[in-house]
């Protein structure tokens, strides 16, 4: 008997772009880079929302410098904006310290509420920052949702390559564009003698996205400002190209809009893996 059909993914109404941010493990800096590629995509002039899907670990609301509680009109969530950005997150309704424990069902649940009883209104991007790993989060989001790409965060190190290799693969076995690979946490300028320390490696990002057949999106740097951007809720994006340490992330950002523009992604070899 032929595999049974996949279920049609609905679509999101008003959202022209769907982008999940991913990476296949934690302490990589997935959702520094999600915040700031939001907030750059929104000073290119794009009406842009971020869900933050990391419902266990949901650190949107910190880096965003908001803690409003959403409220709802005729049944349908109202977002929270900040820096020109609409937001969603369980770290609004779950405040503070509190942990979540939740099943799979549940968060299931949840993620489906975020997606279509949020009003998002129009939107020509909205980022999804996943969860870690390859779990039941990112496979549900993905699996019902039409996501236009996927990016990729890794640090130069071989741990992290190792597992960001393993999300690329999972995009391609459920069959999303991936838009490329980011390397953050690259290198330190040491202070006053301007000298690049690759404190976890040099240029594995980049060799594994070539070997990959994935685009290379650039690397950011480890840098002070950007970790105080997001502990103090004003994100190092908001400077714009006018700082060194802003423009990776504008340039990124540009990045993103070619490849949704142009439908150019690349998806590389292809791979098979065992189910």
């Amino acid at each position: 008997m032929p595999p049974p059909a996949e279920a049609p993914k609905q679509p999101i109404p008003g959202v022209r772009n769907l982008i999940t941010i991913g990476s296949g493990k934690g302490g990589v800096g997935k959702t520094t880079v999600s915040v700031n590629l939001a907030i750059a995509l929104a000073a290119l002039g794009h009406r842009t929302g971020l869900l933050d899907a990391d419902v266990y670990g949901p650190n949107v609301p910190l880096m965003m410098g908001i803690q409003d509680a959403p409220y709802a009109v005729e049944g349908r969530i109202q977002p929270i904006e900040q820096h020109g950005v609409r937001l969603m997150s369980m770290g609004f309704l779950n405040p503070g310290d509190k942990p979540l424990i939740w099943r799979g069902p549940m968060l299931h649940s949840v993620m489906q509420q975020f997606l279509r009883q949020v009003e998002w209104g129009d939107l020509d991007y909205l980022l999804i920052d996943l969860p870690p790993g390859t779990g039941d989060v990112a496979l549900s989001l993905i699996q019902t949702a039409p996501i236009t790409g996927a990016v990729v965060v890794t640090t130069p190190s071989e741990v992290s390559l190792e597992d960001g290799r393993k999300a690329v693969l999972m995009f391609r076995q459920v069959k999303v564009p991936l838009l490329g690979i980011v390397e953050n946490m690259s290198y330190l300028v040491a202070p006053g003698s301007g000298e690049r320390i690759d404190v976890f490696g040099e240029g594995g990002g980049k060799r594994t996205a070539e070997a990959m057949g994935v685009p290379f999106l650039g690397e950011l740097p480890l840098d002070p400002r950007i970790r105080v951007g997001g502990d103090s809720g004003r994100p190092i994006a908001l400077l714009g190209d006018s700082d060194p340490q802003s423009e990776p992330f504008m340039a990124m950002a540009r990045q993103i809009v070619a490849a949704c523009s142009d439908g150019g992604q690349r998806q590389g070899p292809s791979i098979s893996i065992e189910d």
